[in-house]
């Protein structure tokens, strides 16, 4: 409160002038309204009974005006100031700024005409008043914008004073994609900060209506189509992509069609976005992401149904601080939860996350970052009983495939027997709902990994049948940009100067962001059917060849010339396609109330033989024995490894010709791309 009054304090010489300022224009104006109605004549109500003059003189004017000035000003001063004029930076004012000015003199006029309707006998005609008004307004505005002109004028001028020391950067010649409000925002962008971005010289939009016009002096010239030959044309170095709402496929195309002219491609941020907080996106321009690289349509969320669950409830995120765990954090901070539960055995970032998610929602936001591991059933049971969370998320998990092809036995403790920890102990303290985080590697696996995550849904579904809680597990493919996943490493050989690594020409993997991801497994957790796998739509399938090929000029090189791919052979345990749904559930997958959600039939589970195979499981694990992989045999009956373990006890790729396998996983993928298709055909009226 001191510091807004000391603001407030500093801030009044300028009102205080700008007061004075209008209170002269005022006199002047009502002045000049008067000479121009009467054209120094007029009828004028004499001071002197009722008889009408019809003769002044400009002395008689003020004579009769003066008094009027002792309310007039005033009302006027009064309506500004409470009416927030003096509060307007007008160096930044808008349509708004100069639509409350004419409210403010409008409310100014009317309260006027009823003190001399009502308190005086008028000395002027009501018409002086209105046209005083007008002349107010207009010279209140203008001067206003006159000192904005006045500024920018100097600024201008100044800039090219400094012209001959500008670098070569700020001359370099742009195209701008779009010729909308964001277009006009991108040109004006480059205008006004010093140059820095280059310097618009051409616009293309696909509305054929908008060619040859301009855009603050600028030619839309073409369509999206014609940009190559433009940037011929035009000599262009960068082209800045301006249309915020383009988005999927079409957003696709278009940067592959930039990117075929090696130019530099940026975006221009939104400038109506706003990040989570409720704040502006910063002005001005971005590089490209791989979001943008494989962008799709934006989905839509039912918020009310995930605020529903996770609104004031303790919730809990196993593996907070990785990169499915902490976008899930910073997904459920939207919610309002009554407080969040970072857990991880990883403390660094688990507390830059926590610092992260404090910055942007306070220092006394409900957040707890706590260390500790999932094998540890004792320091779970310590955190249940002393949070008593009501949701869990579950995305604690070792996932490189190949290091856990090497480390077998590693990959069973956490993934199988640290859920399994989890489950037990959140069933123990009455937790309400349980999600897990499955991968499309469980499905057919021919890796560790893979088979312990199947292994999870088993659980997952042997918990939700024989306990009160909620219990679900989401399955989806590779998350673009988390930690070990393949385009950061592209990117990082692509910067090395190559050469790009393929393990094989005919590898084909689903991808997803992020932000999609745990929006996703969000919206399943709200689905609250127990028992459930939730599957979600990946899309298509991409061919890494053709992605690493496309990723090569995305940075502006010609695959094959400037950068090398090499072919590196399969890795322990990979297979070349991966499937979201057994061939058993393609044809009993049901729908769900979301369009990219659906749900996996249940397994059929011997409880009593699960239980002992997963103790003889545990037993070989515990002796960290190359018997875990045949104990995972004997669970998950679909699982074959692609595994071979060498004289020097390294792991090595068990299929050195992979064209029988290839043919089953060509025929798996199209007939899940085949039911995947079906369902979405069905709409949204089979809900579970």
């Amino acid at each position: 409160m001191k510091q807004n009054n000391e603001q407030l304090i500093k801030g009044l010489p300028r009102r205080i002038l700008l007061m004075l300022l209008d209170c002269g224009l005022i006199v002047l104006c009502y002045y000049l309204a008067i000479l121009l109605r009467f054209d120094d004549t007029g009828a004028i109500i004499g001071v002197v009974g009722e008889q009408v003059l019809r003769e002044a003189n400009r002395q008689q004017v003020i004579v009769a005006m003066a008094p009027m000035l002792f309310y007039i000003l005033p009302i006027y001063m009064v309506v500004f100031w409470f009416g927030g004029l003096y509060e307007i930076m007008w160096e930044y004012a808008g349509m708004r700024d100069l639509a409350r000015l004419l409210c403010l003199s409008g409310l100014a006029t009317g309260l006027i005409l009823l003190v001399d309707m009502f308190f005086r006998p008028r000395t002027i005609s009501g018409a002086v008043l209105i046209i005083g008004a007008v002349f107010n307004t207009a010279a209140v505005a203008g001067v206003r914008f006159l000192w904005r002109f006045a500024r920018a004028l100097r600024a201008s001028m100044a800039e090219r004073k400094k012209k001959s020391g500008r670098t070569r950067r700020d001359e370099t010649p742009l195209l701008i994609v779009g010729a909308g409000n964001a277009g006009a925002w991108a040109v004006n962008l480059c205008k006004t900060k010093n140059n820095s971005f280059g310097n618009p010289v051409v616009i293309v939009d696909d509305d054929l209506t908008k060619k040859n016009l301009r855009v603050q002096g600028v030619p839309v010239r073409g369509t999206i189509s014609d940009i190559p030959e433009l940037v011929r044309k035009y000599h262009i170095v960068e082209i800045i992509i301006a249309i915020t709402t383009l988005k999927g496929e079409r957003l696709r195309e278009v940067i592959n069609l930039c990117n075929s002219t090696h130019c530099r491609v940026r975006m221009l941020n939104d400038p109506q976005a706003v990040d989570e907080s409720g704040k502006p996106v910063a002005a001005g321009l971005r590089e490209l992401n791989t979001a943008d690289f494989l962008s799709r349509d934006e989905i839509q969320l039912n918020n009310a149904q995930i605020s529903e669950y996770l609104h004031d409830k303790i919730v809990l995120v196993t593996g907070g601080g990785g990169s499915i765990g902490s976008e899930l954090c910073r997904q459920i901070m939207r919610y309002s939860p009554r407080q969040l539960l970072i857990f991880d055995i990883y403390e660094n970032c688990a507390y830059e996350l926590e610092m992260e998610l404090r910055n942007k929602y306070g220092a006394d936001a409900h957040i707890v970052t706590l260390v500790g591991s999932i094998r540890d059933k004792a320091r779970l049971d310590e955190v249940f009983e002393t949070y008593h969370p009501s949701v869990v998320f579950h995305a604690a998990a070792h996932k490189h495939v190949p290091l856990m092809e090497v480390s077998p036995a590693e990959a069973v403790k956490n993934n199988v027997f640290g859920t399994k920890n989890l489950l037990t102990s959140a069933a123990e303290h009455d937790v309400e709902r349980f999600v897990q985080l499955s991968t499309d590697k469980a499905v057919n696996p021919t890796n560790v990994m893979g088979c312990t995550k199947r292994i999870c849904e088993m659980l997952i579904q042997t918990y939700a049948a024989n306990t009160d809680m909620k219990c679900m597990a989401v399955r989806f493919g590779n998350v673009l940009g988390s930690h070990g996943s393949v385009i950061p490493l592209f990117e990082e050989q692509i910067k090395r100067g190559g050469p790009v690594t393929i393990t094989h020409p005919d590898i084909v993997r689903y991808f997803m962001t992020i932000t999609e991801a745990a929006q996703l497994v969000l919206q399943a957790g709200g689905l609250a059917k127990s028992g459930s796998i939730y599957v979600l739509d990946m899309g298509e399938p991409v061919r890494i060849m053709d992605l690493a090929t496309r990723l090569i000029r995305f940075y502006g090189y010609e695959p094959g010339s400037d950068i090398a791919i090499e072919i590196t052979g399969l890795r322990p345990g990979e297979k070349l396609y991966e499937e979201l749904m057994l061939d058993s559930e393609q044809d009993k997958m049901r729908s769900t109330a979301h369009n990219k959600i659906f749900i996996a039939p249940p397994m059929e589970i011997d409880l009593a033989r699960f239980y002992t195979d997963l103790q003889h499981l545990q037993l070989c694990a515990a002796h960290n024995d190359e018997a875990v992989v045949e104990g995972l045999q004997r669970i998950v009956g679909r699982y074959h490894p692609n595994r071979k373990v060498n004289e020097d006890h390294s792991v090595s790729a068990a299929r050195g010709n992979t064209a029988i396998f290839d043919k089953s996983a060509v025929a798996a993928a199209a007939a899940a791309k085949a039911a995947r298709n079906a369902m979405q055909g069905e709409g949204d009226h089979h809900v579970s």
